[in-house]
């Protein structure tokens, strides 16, 4: 029997959909915690090592399988793998000039000295763009465009790195 590639064994695992990218957050949530008690290393404390090992190894792919579809932009990119869809370069985004100028004015307004209200204009804004990503990519993958999902998948990452910049921006020192 011909073994799966260890890629697509995530969506399987917790029990979603193989090849769609709408999932249920809730039903995700449970099956997870479903899963991780299952296998959870405290319960194979007293066991023999090979089951520790096997039970450390479950619950990390678990945990692996739950944050990458947890997260729309991991689980887009996942499932371009699955598909054998390169994932876009940076370079990929070069052509939409009006989009990276929209880039480099938050970049630049980051980079400010720090300003409570431009920060969450921007952690507004940065909101906004991803839940409209996800919705042009959600319809990119029901209509089976992986193209047009792996162009807006490269915009989520572009915002996901102006989300970390912000979020570092917050801590504070």
């Amino acid at each position: 029997r011909p073994r799966a590639r260890p890629a697509a064994g995530l969506t399987r695992l917790v029990s979603c959909s193989d090849r769609s990218f709408c999932i249920d957050v809730r039903q995700l949530q449970r099956r997870f915690r479903s899963l991780q008690r299952a296998v959870h290393p405290d319960r194979f404390g007293q066991r023999p090592p090979k089951e520790q090992y096997y039970s450390e190894q479950h619950s990390s792919l678990i945990n692996k399988a739950y944050q990458t579809l947890l997260n729309p932009l991991s689980r887009g990119l996942y499932l371009l793998e699955l598909s054998g869809v390169e994932p876009a370069q940076e370079t990929d985004c070069d052509a939409d000039s009006a989009f990276l100028m929209e880039i480099m004015e938050i970049n630049e307004k980051l980079a400010e000295p720090k300003n409570e209200d431009i920060f969450e204009e921007i952690a507004t804004l940065i909101k906004v763009k991803q839940e409209e990503l996800t919705r042009e990519v959600t319809a990119a993958f029901e209509r089976d465009d992986l193209q047009e999902a792996k162009k807006l998948l490269a915009k989520m990452k572009y915002f996901a790195n102006l989300e970390d910049k912000l979020k570092a921006k917050k801590i504070p020192l």
